[in-house]
């Protein structure tokens, strides 16, 4: 067995973020994809993503390919509001530790 590239592994992590946010109706879910991908990845990451989606197939989420579209609008995500953003709330915002 082969070993995963990076884009892989990004593609996996992605699908586990949209595995997540299934149970939501799908605007709010796609929102939710969005918004934690901007907020806890690296912008390199980011980018890695939204290169591969366009031709990753069956490989990436349904959810994940209409969260990385350019033209997604900032739907309200299902997250609450102290997590959803941190990066603009300051310190303290996050619960990631």
């Amino acid at each position: 067995m082969s070993a995963l590239t990076n884009d892989e592994k990004l593609a996996r992590m992605a699908n586990q973020i949209a595995a997540f946010f299934r149970s939501y109706p799908e605007e709010e879910a796609v929102a939710g994809v969005r918004k934690h991908i901007v907020a806890f990845w690296t912008p390199k990451m980011h980018r890695s993503l939204q290169a591969y989606v366009p031709g990753a197939g069956d490989r990436i989420d349904p959810l994940v390919a209409l969260a990385m579209q350019p033209e997604q609008t900032d739907a309200d995500s299902p997250v609450r509001p102290a997590t959803r953003d941190p990066q603009l709330l300051g310190d303290g915002a996050s619960d990631a530790g």
